[in-house]
């Protein structure tokens, strides 16, 4: 018998019939025993190409088709296969079956009239074209399915697979189905072909039936037995291969595995591909709107997909993408709930913030009350289909508002019952702090500056620390506290002011000695406002050094009042009102490439660093600073700095820095004064530059170099850093101890110098404005008026001055400063007259009205132009007596109240002459007449550099303010009038007069003009001295005369 054959070297091939019960459904039972399967799986093993179903049950036309043929038997095609040995080889699969007619339900008659056993164990097949089988949907349709012929008509079989089901089949008893089997095999045995008995249907195999099939077997000459599962896919090629090895026997004997080894190994294979099927998934689908079509079009070429495809089929494939997608959508919607519940609190926040107006109503009325807000659309949507993760809303991401049926799952109830339990904290912690406060307020243990810890005891209690936090309650103490603070503070200063007498007789840099320090706290020890601020001694002295600073350097910068301070409000007013363009600065100057620089020091130090520095600059002193070039002017001074050829400013030098040379105490201590004269003066005129001049203090070494002590030299670095400190200015220290130290100074640090003066120069030109006199200021005006207001009045500086500076004819005084010019009508009604002790004008401005108009202040206007002439006389005669006055006089004088009235006066016996005289009494030209329409107005508002403001606006009750007695100043200048025009005056006083001031000098114009400032007002209400004349002018007197009126209690005459 001629088996395999090799002929040509072609491919070995192989003939397997596979026989088995086969039927009625009376001798098979309801289902074959699956010989059709277990072919299909070998075959064609791909999951998409296994059926299940395959009917024996055939219509006369099927069973005559191509497909069946007439024949009992069907040809399952040809399969190319390597086995364990790796030798290719084909094997043609047909099956042995009977088919049943489908109207008498008895088999088919055909040529062969035999019975199936019989015709099961043929070995020669023949069928003339009959084409190889797929499935039972092939039958009738064989023209839409691949037509493949059986070669040649005939087949000769080479071996028998004897199919025996071990699952509980219906109707059909396994005994039975296994004698029919063993006479089966009788037949088979008769063709000496090699036979394998295959277990069928092991997935759903009985123990017992499986138990009987191998003992039939091995009573069978110990027959191969294979346990398969064609629908597990398991162990099917190992019964092919296990009969091929058996018709080859140079193949060698077959390993038999057990199906359950078998399936194990199967399924690891199954779940391998699957976790990568499932990893292609993931990576390929990121949307929860993707569609299979579409996804598997995409994955077709990767080997994860074809391998799972191969093992488990399409459907499975996309059972598994189905899967994704659902759980993409579900972890969607579970963002989209996430993102609703966590706006839900906010939505509550907004639409219901009262606990009293939900804290009473059910579930149900409350969603009626959510839907009745105005703002309910814009957190909330209702929406027409239900629930809301079926509807479409729930991919629109950009539409955030909340589905109104939300609000029926548990979640949603639980953040209800959240917020009224957060609304019912909340209003029990406002309690807490309510009452907290209230103990702070009542608690007489709780004062100005007492610590927390010091405090505790006597305020918390068991419900303050179970709802409030340690923040929380800190916070409301430290808010207390500084309000306990500002107010001990404010009435501290009350408490100053009203002690103004404490701080008479202080040096002019208003600093007190200890014993002085010690009177002031003496006396006001035994008050409580002192008592106050027991626990801030640091900050209630420094409010006592802060208040004698404002005595006797009154600005906005050491004004009590601190940002309320009217000065500040002033220049805010005027700078919104009007753009200044400071034309008149000395610093800010167009040519921005010069640099000015003073050098103090003494004893020959500022010419020894001018000739330095001079040495560094080139020939036409031009100074390189950051690769720029600069021309550098110096001004050594020496001297005595209020000696005109000493001044820090000169009409042809105007200063941008100092640099402060000392080697000694000496030195030191010149430096300091001469900074202080040269701010006192400042401070006196109206040009106030020089107290903003960028100052350096420099230490250098006395002369031959390294001779000072190292105790010496740190106590001069040590008093120098002092002094720099208490200047506000840089302390530069050119060179460490023990390094050389030297006189000179380093070319790198003169450059970080000039470019720090530099720096500040460009400052000034942008913030640094001039200050000009009244005078100046209102050039051209018919009439001139100070406005005066008090820093910390009730009344606002906005509502005193917003109707003169947003008058139509107001505009910026030509000479800048805090001045302003009006055209106000020549025809003004008389205002009201009262404060008839004072004989002044009282004017009421009503209150919250800014826009008030100019009108208001007319009536004062026409007064004061009508009394022009004579206030000018009285103003003129006030200077001269001033002058006059000798000795102890002086300080009687009302001008003598102000600490700076003789700032610019010689302070030592090297002065030089006095200046050339100028008089006060010069001709004034006549006053123009004014036109009947209106007439120009110059009124000025004070700066800085006046005294503090005092309001007028009897409206409003302002506090009581003791002003400071006035400061003992140097001993007065006498006055030169010889050059005078007096002839005015009647003869008599002007003898007495030009006797008294036959050796005295006017000012010049530049310096401090005491009529800029308003008297103190303790010494305009102090009483006159029984020995004083009082001056009048006569209303009605159109000479300029003035009059002496003797005083009727003094015994003697005045001349």
């Amino acid at each position: 018998m001629m088996m395999a054959r090799k002929q040509d070297g072609r491919t070995p091939t192989y003939n397997v019939s596979v026989v088995g019960l086969s039927g009625t459904e009376k001798e098979k039972g309801q289902c074959g025993v699956g010989k059709s399967c277990l072919c299909n799986r070998f075959v064609r093993p791909s999951a998409d190409d296994f059926h299940l179903d395959h009917t024996s049950v055939l219509s006369t036309s099927d069973f005559g088709g191509r497909v069946v043929n007439n024949d009992h038997f069907l040809y399952w095609g040809e399969v190319a296969r390597a086995l364990e040995e790796c030798v290719e080889c084909r094997i043609h699969v047909v099956e042995q079956t009977e088919f049943i007619d489908d109207q008498t339900f008895q088999p088919h008659r055909s040529t062969a009239l035999q019975p199936y056993i019989k015709r099961a164990a043929a070995t020669k097949l023949a069928s003339a074209e009959k084409l190889m089988y797929f499935c039972t949907d092939q039958l009738g349709l064989e023209q839409d399915f691949e037509q493949k012929q059986m070669p040649d008509g005939k087949l000769p079989v080479d071996g028998f697979l004897l199919c025996v089901d071990v699952s509980r089949g219906m109707n059909r008893n396994f005994d039975e189905q296994l004698k029919f089997v063993s006479n089966l095999y009788n037949q088979l045995a008769k063709t000496k072909k090699p036979v394998v008995v295959v277990l069928t249907k092991c997935d759903e195999g009985v123990e017992r039936y499986i138990r009987d099939a191998h003992a039939f077997a091995l009573g069978k000459k110990n027959l191969q037995v294979v346990e398969t599962s064609a629908r597990s896919n398991v162990n099917v090629d190992l019964a092919f291969s296990t009969l091929v090895q058996l018709v080859d026997k140079s193949r060698g004997k077959a390993k038999i595995i057990p199906y359950f080894e078998a399936l194990k190994q199967q399924s690891q294979q199954i779940a391998a591909a699957k976790d990568k099927y499932e990893w292609l998934v993931s990576r390929i689908v990121k949307s929860h709107h993707e569609v299979w079509p579409n996804v598997s079009r995409k994955m077709q070429p990767a080997p994860e997909y074809q391998d799972y495809v191969y093992l488990e089929g399409t459907q499975k494939a996309k059972k598994l993408f189905l899967q994704h997608v659902q759980r993409l959508k579900q972890e969607h919607i579970e963002r989209r709930r996430k993102v609703y519940l966590a706006l839900l609190p906010q939505a509550l926040d907004a639409l219901v913030p009262d606990l009293d107006e939900i804290d009473h109503l059910s579930r149900a009325k409350a969603e009626k009350l959510l839907e009745a807000k105005p703002d309910f659309l814009k957190w909330f949507v209702v929406l027409e289909e239900t629930p809301w993760d079926a509807t479409s809303h729930v991919d629109n991401v950009d539409n955030e508002r909340i589905p109104f049926d939300l609000l029926e799952t548990p979640a949603a109830e639980q953040l209800y019952e959240a917020h009224l339990e957060k609304l019912r904290n909340e209003r029990k912690r406002a309690e807490m702090r309510r009452a907290f406060r209230e103990n702070l307020e009542t608690s007489p243990f709780v004062t100005p500056g007492k610590p927390w810890e010091e405090a505790r005891s006597f305020i918390m209690n068991e419900d303050f620390y179970l709802w409030l936090e340690e923040s929380v309650y800190m916070d409301i103490y430290g808010k207390h506290q500084k309000q306990l603070i500002d107010k001990a503070k404010e009435d501290f200063q009350e408490l100053l002011l009203e002690y103004s007498e404490l701080f008479y007789e202080l040096e002019l840099d208003a600093k007190p000695s200890k014993e002085k320090m010690g009177v002031i706290q003496e006396v006001l020890g035994e008050e409580q406002r002192f008592k106050a601020l027991q626990k801030l001694q640091a900050e209630r002295d420094a409010l006592i050094l802060k208040h004698i600073h404002f005595v006797y350097h009154p600005t906005k910068e050491t004004c009590p009042s601190c940002a309320a301070c009217v000065d500040a409000r002033v220049e805010q007013l005027l700078g919104s009102r009007f753009i200044r363009h400071h034309r008149n600065n000395p610093l800010a100057d167009s040519n921005i490439d010069r640099i000015n620089l003073v050098i103090l020091g003494k004893d020959g130090l500022a010419r020894e660093l001018a000739n330095e520095i001079r040495a560094l600059c080139t020939n036409d002193d031009k100074y390189v600073i950051e690769g720029k070039m600069y021309e550098l002017a110096l001004r050594p001074i020496e001297g005595n700095v209020r000696l005109p050829v000493n001044a820090f400013q000169t009409p042809t030098f105007q200063p941008h820095g100092c640099l402060c040379l000392y080697n000694s105490k000496e030195s030191l201590s010149y430096v300091v004064e001469s900074i202080e004269k040269s701010r006192e003066s400042t401070v006196g005129r109206r040009d106030g530059h020089l107290a903003q001049l960028p100052l350096t203090l420099i230490l250098v070494n006395k002369r031959g170099g390294g001779d000072a002590g190292g105790e010496t030299l740190q106590s001069l670095i040590q008093q120098g850093q002092q002094i720099a400190s208490k200047l506000q200015c840089v302390f530069l220290d050119p060179a460490s101890a023990g390094i050389s130290y030297g006189r000179n100074i380093n070319e790198k640090q003169i450059g970080q110098v000039l470019k720090g003066l530099l720096d500040a120069k460009r400052n000034l030109n942008l913030v640094v404005g001039s200050t000009p006199g009244l005078k100046d200021a209102s050039d051209g005006a018919d009439l001139r008026v100070v406005m005066c207001l008090m820093c910390g009045d009730p009344v606002s500086a906005d509502e005193v001055l917003l109707p003169i500076l947003q008058a139509q004819p107001c505009r910026p005084a030509p000479g800048g400063g805090a001045a302003v010019l009006l055209e106000a009508a020549g025809g003004l009604a008389e205002g009201e007259e009262i404060a008839q002790e004072i004989e002044a004008r009282f004017t009421a401005l009503p209150c919250g009205q800014p826009q008030t108009k100019l009108d208001v202040f007319q009536p004062f206007f026409k007064d004061a132009l009508d009394k022009k002439n004579i206030v000018e006389a009285a103003h003129m005669y006030d200077n001269a007596a001033e002058a006059c006055s000798t000795g102890e006089d002086v300080f009687n004088s009302p001008r003598a109240g102000s600490p700076l009235c003789n700032s610019n006066l010689p302070d030592s016996e090297e002065d030089p002459e006095p200046l050339p005289g100028y008089s006060p009494f010069r001709e004034e030209p006549p006053v123009a007449t004014l036109p009947k329409d209106h007439s120009k107005l110059s009124m000025e508002l004070e700066g800085n550099d006046g005294l503090s403001f005092i309001s007028v606006v009897g409206t409003f009750d302002g506090k009581p303010t003791k002003i400071p007695p006035p400061v003992k100043p140097k001993p007065p200048v006498h006055f030169d009038i010889k050059g005078g025009d007096l002839g005015y005056l009647e003869q008599s006083h002007r003898d007495v007069q030009r006797r008294s001031v036959s050796s005295s000098t006017w000012l010049p114009p530049d310096c401090f003009d005491p009529s800029d400032y308003a008297e103190p007002m303790d010494a305009v209400v102090k009483p006159r001295n029984e020995e004083e004349n009082i001056y009048s002018v006569p209303h009605d007197s159109t000479q300029g005369k003035i009059i002496t009126v003797r005083n009727i209690n003094k015994a003697t005459s005045n001349g």
